[in-house]
């Protein structure tokens, strides 16, 4: 007689413990190789910071090169939401919609900092239907997890 392994599962459910395991390993990657771009972009960030004060000495800082740098420090701010996505991901195995519909609004604000501004006026319009879009549903999520459930 061979010793027991366990009960046998069927095969729906073995096939869900095998995607169950595909999704986390494809998230540890993702957080993997989403940390090496954080390094990546934070690096670009200190180069660039650097190239603007003390390479080209005309003044300290210019409009474009401020907007520039700010466009590459939200980039990066944008890059460690999603790393925190990913790892709360990876911690639960659930997706939060909240901080999914923040990293949203960060991108677009960090879209909105280095527009420029004689661009369309239709792009224009078209971010900031998307930001109050992402706002009022940024809003609902959080008005809808302060409200007590219905008893």
């Amino acid at each position: 007689m061979e010793p027991s392994q366990g009960p046998v599962l069927p095969v729906a459910e073995r096939i869900v413990t095998i995607v169950k395991r595909f999704e986390r390993v494809i998230a540890l990657a993702l957080v993997v190789l989403l940390m090496i771009v954080v390094t990546l972009a934070t690096v670009e960030l200190g180069a660039l910071l650097y190239k603007d004060l003390f390479v080209s000495r005309e003044t300290l800082l210019e409009v474009e090169q401020t907007f520039e740098l700010f466009g590459a420090f939200l980039l990066v701010f944008v890059g460690l939401e999603l790393l925190t996505t990913l790892k709360a991901y990876v911690r639960e195995g659930t997706v939060h919609v909240e901080v999914v519909l923040e990293v949203a609004l960060v991108a677009l604000a960090q879209k909105v900092i280095i527009l420029h501004p004689g661009s369309n006026p239709l792009t224009q319009f078209g971010l900031a239907a998307l930001i109050l879009a992402l706002a009022g549903a940024f809003w609902w999520v959080r008005a809808g997890r302060a409200r007590p459930p219905a008893a």
